[in-house]
């Protein structure tokens, strides 16, 4: 993961330079007249991606989403996406708002996998708000060696 700042100083941008990072850049992410700032929450998921020598694993911050708000898919055979909604609030005619902090949108992740990754076998779960995807790889092959006989 890239901790490269973005150019307007909203955090590290994990994308920027990742060959293995799909995300679409905002240019206009942080500036005042943008609407995403009501979005921010959601439409700026965190995620981590480790691999270890059993698997890939992602964790994505997913604080006060359902499962059933939250897809992981694979695309095109080699694509993890993961993605989520965040509803607004039904508004009652009657309601009084004093405040409100809370965001809604949405959020997309794509992420190219490497060849060792075995996408049909990609599993998710989801605990306080944090959705871990596990997706295994394949065991590294040994080259087989043959010994052969020198005669002379």
């Amino acid at each position: 993961m890239s901790l490269i700042p973005s150019l307007f100083g909203n955090g590290p941008r994990s994308n920027v330079f990742d060959p293995l990072s799909l995300d679409v850049w905002d240019p206009f992410q942080g500036f005042p007249f943008s609407s995403a700032g009501e979005t921010t929450a959601v439409a700026n998921a965190r995620i981590d991606w480790k691999e270890t020598p059993e698997a890939h694993l992602f964790k994505v911050d997913v604080p006060g989403l359902k499962k059933e708000e939250v897809k992981v898919e694979v695309e095109d055979g080699n694509i993890l996406q993961i993605s989520g909604e965040r509803r607004k609030e039904k508004e009652e005619k009657n309601d009084k708002w004093h405040r409100v902090e809370r965001s809604s949108g949405k959020f997309i992740r794509r992420f190219r996998m490497p060849e060792n990754a075995k996408l049909e076998e990609v599993k998710a779960a989801m605990e306080n708000g944090v959705l871990t995807v596990t997706v295994p790889k394949e065991e590294v092959k040994k080259p087989e060696v043959k010994s052969i006989h020198i005669s002379g």
